[in-house]
This record gives C-alpha cells, structure tokens and sequence, in this order.
C-alpha cells in the first residue's frame, strides 16, 4: 500500500480543460490524469490560505475560526505523524518557501524525512547585498512596497539570477526528487510521498519554452506577479493570463513524469493518488487578481481535485458529492492504510465517493480567519461579513504564537489571557491573542449566490428566506468546529 500526494498552489480550475473545455491551457498530462482517475466537481476550500490549508492537510478539521496562521499546535493530530508512528514512511519534497519562516516551521519534521528545493518567489536564498537589476513592471504588489517587506520583492528578482535554466526552477527540482523517491521506492511498500510545488503561485516565472506555447504580440511592461484591482490596460491583463497559463502547463509538464513511473512500475494497483490544490486563484474575473482581500468566488473556492483508489479502481468518472482538504488527505489516507481516524478530524473518508459518488457532507464551510465566512450546499453560496455595527475584536487561540514570518511581538501579548479549553484541544488551554490584522473585505457586505443559474457569481440574490436558511447551516457548522463566541458576534448571527 503506497500513497502518491501531487499537491499545486494557487491551481484555478478553470484553467484546466478537465473543468473547463473552452479553456485555451495546453495540458495533455491533466487530461491523461482525468481518465485515470475520478474528477470532483464540487471540491471546495476550507480554512485559507497557504498555511492554515497546509494544517488541514495534517489535522483533518477547519482551523480559520480560531487562528490566521501558524505552525501545528501542541494539540494537533498530524496525519503524517501519525502513519509515521504506525510503521509507514512518509517524505515530503517542497519548494514552499513558507514551510521555511516561522509560521510553517514544524510541518515538515511531522515526516520520516523531507527534502527542500529553495528559490520560489521572495525566498531569502541568496545572499545580495546590493541591488538588483529589475525591469520595468506593470505592477509591484502593495504589501511589497514598504520597508519591512520590500525584501520579498527584492529576492524574488535575486533568485532569478540563479534561475535560468529549466533544470535549474524549483518546480523542475522538486518533481525530479520526487520520481527518484518513486524510482528507488517503487518495490517498498508502506510509504507515502507528498510531492509539494509552489506553482502556480504568483510570480508566473517559467522557462521561455512554456510561454512560447501561447503566441503574443505583446510589447508592454514586464507584468507577471498580479494582486489587488485590476487596474492594468486589456494587453496587460492578457499577457498576464499568458503567464498563468505557461506555468500550468510546466506543472503538467512536470506531472507527466509522475503518471509514466505509475505506468513504468504498474504501481495503479496498490497506490493511492490524490492530486490536488490549496485554492484557486482569481486572474482578473470580478476585478480582481488574487485571493483573501476580496470575497471568495468560487475561482479561489471550487477547486480541482482527482483520486485514483486502487481499492475501487474507478476511472475517467466524476462525482459530485460536496469534499473538502479536510477530508481527502487525513481522514482517507488513514483510512487507506488501516488506521484510526481521531476523534477530532471533521474529515470523512472518501473511498465510497471515489465509488458511487456517496454524500459525507451536506454543506461546505471555508474562508479566512476575520475575513468572510462561507457556505455552501452545492447549489447556493452564501458568504457571511462582518457586520458595520459590530466592533467585537477576533483573537488568535494558540500555544504556538507566530504570524507568518515572525513571533508575534512581545508588545502585542501584554493582554493575552488563557480560553478554553476548546473541544478539540486535548483538555489544553490556549493563550487568547489579540489579533491586529482583519481582513477588508466586510465592505462587500454579505453575499448571496445561486450557483447553478449564475455559475459566474455575477448576481448577487437578495432572498430573506434563503439568506436565513443559510446562516442557519452555518451557524451549525460552526458549532461543530466550536468555533470562539466573538466569530458568532462580528457576524451577528
């Protein structure tokens, strides 16, 4: 029994033909992966972004009601951890540079072993004390501007002096680490590989011999990391598409040399494949580029996802049954391999969907900590704001006080005090931290969409009964997942 992890970043589904044939994204490899295995439509987020996902991926249970980020809790059930102790090897390889800082930096020692590929987007890797030649830009991100975080952008633009080659990108690195696993592995049993890129997360950085797939005439800035409003000229907004697309094709580039060793070794009859991603990625639909400072259309939301179970042997179907992350790698990888699910996973196995398409959940709950909170049943989106009356501060429950590049200061822990505990916690209680960052996007008020008239989210409803309806599951959810009293206040629910 062996289990193969693919895992993307910021993967938008609709530039992939499996989900969207109109699509002008080159990736025979993800169309091969789709007739190898079962296509989820209605594969949905949990707790955003990068690293509060990543901790669904280990414990199984949305995390976005009581923390913004930081490394796995005291507390916390890891799945890798977890098959380590019970004899399976696992390995993660990863060029995620946010595994590195201080608010990831015990995820990957939950592994028997882990390598690391360094260079991806603004990596503090090599060492440039002077400038660096930068070309001129459409756009240089907002929050990269300013003088405690101008040194992501510039390391951004260090690294790609020393990325030049294809052989020479992380992401090539990576996937290459990874076959040599499956290659030296291929006869063992009892393992898992999680094989963990970076792309196609912003900047769209890849080898000419991708964006040559995709013919322009464009003459303009240099224009390949967006974020915020779209504020670019149509030619800008294109040719940043382009740069999208490139990138999503090296990923298949690179995931066909997954699917050939699974075909080289025959491995389809005893390896579980699960390849997916952590969100979406908004490419200039709404207005906007990016994730978190806007709502979460279902561009970041719905995600793709494919599953090959050797136990079921399902192929080339799709199931519509609502998943989630919390639900695909803890719950059914442990399930996979004969263990106990902990009692505070929320996730639910997922072999008897992979089969017959079996129900494990009638609603959907996601979003970011202090931003929006959503639901959905597959049919109805209804994205919860904080309300303009409420003035009710959000606090961090943790044992592990970081943010994501650093400890949390000690000026902002003078009033912390200890909750809980909380159900989940293991009788723990936790230090309750004041948070000072809240997301903007309570000015879009609540929305409310019908899905399967205005798939594009263009319309928002305005339907009392529907909108009570939906707070109703949610507030059921939230309960679930014990959520703090002041996420039920700033809502108003």
């Amino acid at each position: 029994m062996r289990t193969i992890i693919v895992y993307f970043d910021s993967l938008n589904r609709r530039f992939l033909l499996n989900y969207e044939p109109d699509c002008q994204t080159i990736a025979p490899n993800f169309e091969r992966l789709g007739r190898h295995t079962v296509t989820f439509d209605n594969a949905y987020v949990g707790s955003m972004p990068c690293i509060p996902a990543r901790r669904e991926m280990h414990t199984g249970r949305y995390n976005f009601l009581h923390k913004e980020w930081g490394p796995l809790e005291p507390f916390d059930d890891s799945m890798p951890e977890i098959l380590k102790k019970n004899g399976v090897y696992t390995h993660l390889i990863s060029d995620h540079l946010h595994y590195w800082e201080d608010g990831g930096c015990n995820y990957h020692t939950r592994y028997s072993s882990w390598e690391i590929v360094r260079g991806q987007e603004g990596d503090h890797w090599k060492g440039r004390v002077g400038d660096v030649p930068i070309p001129e830009v459409a756009f240089v991100p907002r929050q990269q501007t300013g003088t405690k975080t101008a040194s992501g952008w510039k390391y951004d633009w260090v690294n790609r002096q020393y990325i030049q080659s294809e052989d020479q990108f992380p992401q090539t690195n990576v996937f290459e680490l990874g076959c040599d696993f499956i290659r030296t592995n291929h006869d063992e049993d009892n393992w898992l590989l999680q094989i963990e890129t970076f792309d196609p997360h912003e900047p769209f950085f890849s080898p000419d011999k991708y964006q040559e797939l995709y013919p322009e005439e464009y003459e303009g800035k240099h224009f390949d990391w967006p974020r915020g409003k779209v504020e670019q000229t149509p030619e800008e907004v294109e040719h940043c598409r382009h740069q999208y697309r490139s990138l999503v094709s090296m990923c298949d580039t690179n995931l066909g040399k997954v699917l050939d060793l699974m075909d080289r070794y025959d491995m389809w009859d005893n390896t579980l494949l699960l390849i997916g991603t952590d969100h979406g990625f908004l490419l200039g639909e709404h207005g906007y580029w990016g994730k978190n400072q806007m709502p979460y259309y279902n561009e970041i939301a719905r995600i793709p996802f494919f599953v090959w179970d050797p136990r079921v042997k399902k192929a080339g179907e799709r199931r519509n049954a609502i998943v989630q992350l919390i639900d695909w790698p803890p719950p059914t990888i442990l399930d996979f391999f004969g263990l106990d699910i902990p009692k505070d996973m929320q996730g639910k196995p997922l072999k008897d969907t992979v089969d017959h398409d079996e129900i494990v959940r009638e609603e959907a709950l996601y979003g970011v900590f202090s931003g929006h909170v959503n639901i959905t049943d597959g049919h109805t989106v209804y994205m919860r704001a904080a309300q303009p009356d409420k003035t009710t501060e959000v606090y961090n429950y943790t044992l592990m006080p970081m943010y994501m590049t650093r400890r949390i200061p000690v000026k902002e822990l003078t009033d912390m005090e200890l909750a809980g505990p909380f159900s989940f916690t293991k009788g723990l209680k936790t230090l309750k931290i004041r948070s000072k960052d809240k997301y903007s996007v309570a000015g879009f008020g609540s929305l409310l969409f019908d899905i399967d008239h205005d798939p594009e989210q263009l319309h928002p409803l305005t339907d009392e009964a529907l909108e009570q309806k939906m707070i109703e599951k949610m507030k059921k959810k939230m309960m679930e997942n014990d959520a703090p009293a002041e996420q039920y206040e700033r809502l108003g629910i």
